[in-house]
């Protein structure tokens, strides 16, 4: 009978350390992250050299702690799989070389995994019976991807964001709001509260193809901020968040059905930091139905940056034979597919 694969997974391109053990690519035996949400927000955003700092403290006590919750040791391990992009560079070469000298010592197999592929694997966590193909909506705070999932690890990119990701956007206009960071999570709870039809904030984009674009949209938010204050007028926070939310989740879910019924798939999922977002998973919801689409998106906790998702990737690598040796760096721009 052939044995489990247990695969220790690394995950350090950002500013959560984390470690996860998976059985079999699908089943989370520990899911430890360690973030550093609290010491970045200060700053306003996060601090590459800061970040790779606190990688380096953190990662001998987030693999232990992940071990022992999964109540397995290094002599139970088949693989490592690891980011090895894209992120900060710094940062994704601390969990890389940690990985690496695991992997030496215990005399394993290396498996490098690709930050956004561990995005959409996240899903196959979520959803033990999804397969490919279908169609994914990559939204986070670096990326806005639009991929055709044609095979465990074959992607087709069908359209990216021209300038600013969904996640950037809105971590600027919190920003502009003096709200906090991340923007993301705070946007979403004031738009609860207020007027998505307040303000007719653009859609950009929404004619070209699979593409996506958000520059002008944040400039549109910025200049109607910047008229109120010089007239001395009330800004109501709430009604600027919803109206700023639905003109980006409206593109968003408008894009995604539309891939995935010019396609032929009839589902799509989503994946990344943005997808935590109850506006996005509410419209692409609402949209879908209305077209016989089936939406799939991962538990708040696989959204965020984690190392079960890169775990579960790091399987399907490993399985197909996709090994790496000690020659694997860091690739901060790195494609998805690369």
């Amino acid at each position: 009978m052939k044995k489990d694969i247990i695969t220790l997974a690394i995950e350090s391109s950002c500013d959560e350390t984390a470690c996860a053990i998976l059985k079999n690519g699908r089943e989370v035996l520990s899911n430890i992250i360690s973030t550093q949400i609290e010491l970045h927000k200060k700053f306003g955003g996060v601090v590459p050299e800061v970040a790779s700092r606190k990688h380096i403290e953190n990662i001998p006590m987030v693999v232990q702690q992940a071990l022992d919750e999964a109540n397995v040791t290094f002599d139970d391990i088949d693989h490592i799989a690891v980011t090895h992009g894209p992120g900060l560079v710094g940062a994704v070469l601390v969990g890389l070389s940690y990985a690496k000298a695991l992997a030496y010592t215990l005399g394993i197999p290396l498996v490098g995994v690709n930050h956004i592929e561990g995005h959409v694997s996240a899903n196959y966590i979520e959803d033990k019976n999804l397969k490919p193909p279908f169609i994914t909506l990559i939204v986070s705070g670096g990326h806005t991807h639009l991929v055709e999932v044609k095979d465990y690890g074959k992607y087709e990119i069908l359209g990216k964001t021209k300038d600013d990701a969904s996640g950037e956007a809105f971590d600027k206009i919190a920003r502009a709001m003096n709200l906090g960071y991340p923007g993301g999570p705070i946007i979403d709870k004031l738009a609860k509260k207020g007027n998505k039809k307040a303000i007719d904030f653009p859609r950009a984009c929404m004619d070209e193809g699979y593409d996506f674009s958000f520059s002008g949209l944040k400039s549109a938010v910025l200049n109607y901020l910047n008229a109120k204050k010089m007239k001395n007028e009330e800004i109501i926070v709430e009604d600027v968040a919803a109206s700023f939310q639905e003109a980006v989740v409206e593109v968003l879910a408008t894009k995604a059905i539309k891939a995935t019924k010019e396609k032929g798939y009839n589902t799509v999922a989503l994946a990344g930091g943005v997808a935590a977002n109850s506006a996005l998973r509410e419209k692409l919801t609402l949209m879908a139905k209305k077209q016989n689409i089936q939406v799939k998106y991962p538990s708040i906790i696989l959204c965020t940056d984690n190392a079960a998702m890169i775990g579960c990737a790091g399987y399907y690598n490993f399985i197909n034979g996709k090994i790496n040796d000690m020659s694997l760096n860091a690739v901060p721009n790195l494609k998805i597919g690369q």
